[in-house]
């Protein structure tokens, strides 16, 4: 059994009189430790996969199962805690609280959990050093963005979910991101998924989920993925 499986998962919403399938029999696996990238157009589906993967939604047929434990059942107060204790967020814009410092932003997740990292080597781990008493407004895009992320792995979360990590970034300050994140799986071990409509960036990731109408259309595996560095797009 993978790390990650979604197993024959629907996801209807009533509209009025209309029933509306988010996810139509959407069903894949990701390894433990692997960098995953899911990707499709908007509308395809991919951010309520993210969103039920990451306990924020419940899927309305089908099984969750992460790391051995099938999530799709749990209560209210069990996904309360799995979000707080195994899943790291990251997300288009970067959600920071604007009167705190970026190691107090950080310090928010730290404090909840157990075993948490250091906020400030968190902070220096991906490359803000010199930025751990600066405001929101004080740190450009980028720099905003890395303290997300910063927050994200400060609680050594099981997974980290990404929706859009580069949607608001220039194409350079994308690329730093990115490689943060790869790093998170090939030298931290973690488990990254990434969530996004640019195709370019699928050969840094070891799989591939494409969906499209709301299904999985196809999964590719790179045994060789690239080097953020070597990515043009």
């Amino acid at each position: 059994m993978a790390y990650i499986e979604m197993v024959h998962s629907y996801k209807h919403y009533r509209m009025g009189d209309t029933t509306i399938t988010a996810n139509n029999d959407v069903s894949f696996g990701i390894e433990k430790g692997e960098l995953a990238i899911i990707l499709g157009s908007s509308g395809a589906g991919k951010s309520t996969v993210l969103n039920i993967l990451g306990g924020m939604d419940t899927n309305s047929e089908g099984r969750v199962v992460i790391d051995g434990k099938d999530i799709s059942d749990y209560t209210s107060r069990q996904l309360t805690e799995y979000r707080r204790h195994d899943i790291g967020f990251v997300f288009q814009f970067y959600n920071l609280v604007a009167n705190l410092t970026a190691r107090e932003n950080v310090e928010l997740a730290s404090e909840i959990v157990r075993d948490a990292q250091d906020p400030v080597q968190a902070l220096i781990d991906v490359g803000l050093r010199e930025r751990v008493n600066n405001f929101p407004a004080q740190l450009s895009g980028g720099e905003q963005q890395r303290v997300a992320i910063a927050r994200a792995v400060a609680k050594n979360p099981k997974i980290l979910l990404c929706d859009e990590p580069t949607g608001a970034l220039d194409y350079n300050t994308g690329k730093q991101v990115l490689r943060i994140l790869q790093n998170q799986s090939r030298e931290k071990g973690a488990t990254v998924v990434i969530v996004t409509h640019n195709s370019a960036i699928a050969p840094i990731a070891d799989r591939v989920i494409h969906m499209h109408d709301a299904r999985v259309k196809s999964i590719e595996t790179n045994t060789h993925p690239m080097d953020i560095t070597d990515l043009e797009w």
